[in-house]
């Protein structure tokens, strides 16, 4: 695993939906090596522990990183105050990311804030399709984004009040009804377990990107246990994943 400690200037960090911020900060290090699928750590004021934020673009022209997070507690409500100009304490680019590089007929699936990593994943692919769900409307994010670079982005929302009205997943059975290379997905557990059944059923090599609470971020505290198939048993998510092949993962 190659990471680096950098501490990054702010360049952006802006609300683009109910408690979900932007975040671009520049990491010309972690920009160079970073992929697809990858994660940051973030060491937030007053707290021990880093804050795992997936990597959500890579631009490494300009060297910055873009995260796109959730206030879910004191950490990221921290992050949510800064400005740009403000400094961060970030290691990175941690795990082992998507592997759709140069793939045609990729089809992403994202279930809220699990959509983000799938953005760079997509620029990486030679062509893909994003299938996008969320609660509803207004929490909503980079349906432009992926537009500008996938063939086709369809969203689910389970209220109805956009696109279609449900779960993502019967978007993913109607869209495996056409020729797809891979499946890469990210999103809550639920939805991935459902998504891998799917890929099973029609025999489609599937990614997975799992979230697990993480200390460390490098595989050394060992708290991050995920269950697989084969001797290993366990795999640590932030060392070995957080992509897995969908076809290891005990359910």
């Amino acid at each position: 695993m190659s990471f680096t400690q950098e501490f990054c200037q702010i360049v952006q960090n802006m609300s683009i939906a109910s408690g979900i911020f932007d975040l671009r900060v520049a990491a010309p290090k972690a920009a160079a090596q970073a992929k697809a699928g990858q994660f940051a750590h973030i060491l937030c004021e007053g707290k021990t522990l880093r804050r795992p934020i997936s990597i959500g673009e890579i631009d490494q022209a300009a060297g910055t990183l873009r995260l796109i997070y959730e206030v879910r507690g004191e950490g990221t409500a921290w992050l949510s105050t800064l400005q740009p100009g403000d400094m961060l304490d970030i290691l990175a680019p941690l795990g082992k990311g998507f592997d759709a590089d140069g793939l045609a007929n990729v089809v992403l699936v994202g279930g809220g804030i699990g959509v983000p990593p799938l953005l760079e994943t997509a620029k990486t692919a030679q062509s893909a399709d994003a299938l996008l769900g969320f609660r509803s409307a207004r929490n909503v994010i980079l349906q432009e984004n992926f537009a500008a670079i996938c063939q086709n982005v369809k969203i689910a929302t389970e209220d109805g009040s956009l696109g279609e009205m449900g779960f993502v997943t019967p978007l993913l059975e109607e869209r495996l009804m056409q020729p797809c290379s891979l499946v890469c997905a990210c999103g809550p557990g639920p939805m991935l377990k459902a998504v891998a059944e799917i890929c099973a059923r029609y025999e489609v090599k599937c990614q997975v990107s799992l979230e697990e609470r993480m200390a460390c971020g490098i595989g050394a505290c060992l708290v991050c246990a995920c269950r697989v198939r084969g001797e290993a048993g366990y795999l640590h998510v932030c060392k070995a994943g957080p992509v897995f092949d969908a076809k290891d993962v005990v359910w």
